[in-house]
């Protein structure tokens, strides 16, 4: 795959005068977007058309007909109507959300929330092109220095006087088949990666679930659990409850929201604030002060179990070591779990909470509820297969030394993930702003 550098450059260029656009070539023209765009507002009443169309992770999806429950078809005559080469921008709410993707280009017929901006391209511009155009500010978050109001809101007075690049048509067009060709297969180089990178996950579950439920030794007696999603295990081994193997009773963080945070006050932690190797985020950090928080303080090893809402059911450990913190930190919204260690081993408990045990436990308990929510009752009556203590720390050891490589392949792979996104931002960047010069035989090649 060809990097930046290798590709030609223009051989003059001149300033553009938008300071985020710097250097362009010496025959592009900056222009306001009103020349490339119109706003479309055709509704769908009298149901024109059915086919519902969503903006996900900047693409224009047909939306599966499972996914409109609680839609009732009248109001779809609310939505407006979508053609194929237009881009439907989302305006709302810059000010809260600065990591989505807000455009998109759709390729189907069909029609769309109207709390979106349908942006027609106007002859002589390429809507592909100018999709990527737009997809470049998005991504670059050049879209965010405009939009008014409390919310920082877009509208189509926003694109008309964004400066957009007025190159010949026949230029565009090249650019865009060049980009398509490139996006997609850098797209198909990642989607090799996250299918690989499933596979190591998929072993590591095998791993851990054979561990916490059969052992190390595959000669011993087994018995069974009395559990139906548990399955046999050996028959020195003992099933209890959660409650039964804890220091104290599980224990809600606060209600209380965070402030911004503070260096002086100890960090408000939540769930979210985790990435997925178990390290505490240094993103959007919040505190809570001694006399709001102090009920809620957190120990080394201590667990963090999720109450509600999209995280729902994820634990965490939460570890000293891990944490970049030097001051105390609180619990915030979830709960607390600490474990007895004269009983079990928390990173014992925390290896368990990531087996197919406990993601069977949460089924089962999901489908007993009208909505997700897990409080501290049903993860106290949680079942867990308990081997003596000096088993926990031989199964601990042998567990870590399997799924340390597993850990470090997932890791390469997801950092050469993270580079070809990287890469494939900067290439389209490159290309619709003239960093880059794109040939007619490129395209072809």
């Amino acid at each position: 795959m060809l990097s930046i550098a290798e590709i030609p450059s223009y051989e003059t260029c001149k300033e553009s005068g938008v300071d985020w656009l710097g250097a362009i070539p010496s025959d592009w023209n900056v222009k306001p977007g009103m020349v490339a765009f119109t706003e479309s507002k055709r509704d769908n009443k009298g149901m024109k058309e059915s086919r519902v169309l969503s903006l996900s992770y900047g693409r224009i999806i047909v939306k599966p007909e499972e996914k409109l429950v609680g839609l009732v078809p009248e109001s779809f005559e609310t939505y407006q109507l979508v053609d194929p080469g237009d881009i439907i921008v989302r305006c709302t709410d810059l000010q809260n959300d600065q990591t989505s993707l807000r455009t998109g280009l759709a390729k189907d017929k069909g029609i769309i929330t109207s709390a979106y901006l349908n942006l027609k391209v106007n002859q002589g511009y390429d809507a592909r092109y100018m999709h990527y155009y737009l997809h470049a500010l998005d991504a670059s978050k050049v879209l965010y220095k405009f939009g008014t109001g409390l919310r920082q809101n877009l509208s189509f007075f926003d694109f008309k006087r964004l400066p957009v690049l007025d190159i010949p048509l026949q230029w565009q067009v090249d650019i865009a088949k060049f980009l398509d060709k490139k996006t997609t297969q850098i797209d198909e180089a990642i989607a090799i990666k996250e299918q690989q990178i499933a596979l190591l996950k998929e072993r590591k579950q095998i791993i851990i679930q054979k561990s916490v439920t059969q052992g190390l030794d595959p000669t011993v007696p087994m018995k069974d659990s009395g559990v139906d999603w548990i399955g046999k295990i050996p028959a020195h081994w003992e099933v209890k409850q959660l409650k039964h193997l804890l220091s104290e009773p599980l224990k809600y963080g606060a209600n209380e929201s965070g402030v911004d945070y503070q260096p002086e006050l100890p960090r408000y932690i939540r769930i979210t604030d985790f990435s997925g190797d178990g390290q505490l985020s240094d993103e959007k950090k919040l505190s809570l002060p001694w006399r709001v928080g102090r009920e809620y303080l957190l120990g080394d090893s201590d667990i963090l179990l999720a109450r509600s809402g999209a995280t729902v059911g994820k634990s965490y450990q939460f570890k000293k070591s891990m944490s970049n913190e030097s001051s105390h930190c609180f619990a915030g919204y979830l709960i607390k779990a600490t474990a007895d260690n004269s009983k079990m081993i928390s990173d014992y408990l925390y290896l368990y909470l990531g087996s197919d045990c406990f993601t069977a436990w949460k089924s089962l308990i999901f489908n007993k509820a009208t909505i997700e929510n897990i409080g501290a009752d049903k993860y106290a009556s949680l079942f867990v297969v308990v081997p003596p203590l000096s088993e926990q720390k031989e199964i601990l050891g042998l567990v870590r030394e399997k799924l340390n490589p597993i850990s470090l392949s997932i890791d390469t792979f997801l950092d050469q993930i993270r580079k070809l996104k990287e890469y494939k931002t900067t290439l389209i960047n490159s290309a619709v702003t003239g960093k880059i010069r794109i040939t007619p035989d490129m395209v072809e090649a």
